[in-house]
């Protein structure tokens, strides 16, 4: 009988058209809870009998949250592959030329070919990887509206938000309050451009992680008995280009990077 290995075993029997019917923000979220166990292949609306009744109760154990994402990775590199990478780079900001579609994430050069091969002068970790390949696979190509928004306001942003505050911004928060020239440096450092005045910042930072995936940042030092404040901001446009699941993963990871940093090379 059929043994269902990995959380993309369970994935490639799904329809794969995220229709939410069963609870999930996605058939790939529906599949991971299956293979840990919290979910029933049954509990997919629009999965054949047949299926159900050849698979359930033949999931192996449930991988770790590392081998799922390396499994995500795996999946959109193959989602690539099928692809036209000349009309993605017209898409998604980026330039084609010698079957690799090029673009920059924070400033440093990434390219990608037609067998979802990867060049970069950066390291690459899954949290970085999965929302750039959710954005060239799925991106909209919507332009930048110039108008800047907080988390909560972009499209399913509100139910994810009082996670992204304590997983994004109070992190980030923490790094300012305690290195306040060495975060403004970093960010620089990632090829973040200072703006004026905007929402009255001491530090108003706007960093590129794509070509249509502006971030500002925005923080206020204490004054007055007044806490210091931290707060992220996207483009209106921000989830046409990127899904907000993969916006989440992308400033959290970011968050965590810049706390790795700041732990080996700031001073107070």
């Amino acid at each position: 009988m059929a043994l269902l290995k990995t959380t993309m075993d369970i994935f490639k029997l799904l329809e794969g058209s995220n229709c939410r019917e069963c609870g999930e923000k996605a058939c790939l979220a529906f599949a991971a809870g299956v293979f840990k166990g919290k979910r029933q292949l049954a509990e997919c609306p629009r999965l054949d009998q047949r299926i159900v009744e050849k698979y359930t109760g033949n999931t192996q154990k449930a991988q770790s949250v590392e081998e799922d994402m390396a499994d995500m990775v795996t999946a959109l590199k193959e989602k690539i592959k099928t692809i036209d990478l000349s009309e993605a780079a017209v898409r998604v900001g980026g330039q084609f030329s010698g079957d690799r579609l090029t673009f920059r994430i924070l400033g440093k050069e990434f390219a990608v070919d037609s067998n979802g091969s990867f060049y970069s002068d950066i390291h690459i970790n899954p949290w970085l990887m999965i929302p750039v390949l959710h954005y060239i696979v799925n991106g909209r190509g919507t332009p930048l509206s110039g108008k800047w928004a907080p988390f909560r306001e972009l499209k399913n942003g509100m139910v994810r938000n009082p996670l992204f505050e304590r997983k994004s911004e109070a992190p980030l928060k923490r790094l300012a309050d305690d290195y306040t020239d060495f975060f403004k440096d970093l960010l620089e450092l990632f090829n973040g451009r200072q703006v004026d005045n905007l929402f009255e910042a001491d530090i108003s930072i706007v960093l590129y992680f794509l070509p249509l995936m502006p971030m500002l940042i925005c923080y206020w030092k204490p004054d007055d008995g007044m806490e210091s404040s931290l707060h992220l901001f996207f483009d209106a446009t921000a989830t046409d280009n990127l899904h907000i699941d993969s916006l989440y993963t992308l400033i959290v990871g970011f968050a965590h990077m810049f706390e790795k940093i700041a732990a080996r090379h700031a001073v107070r």
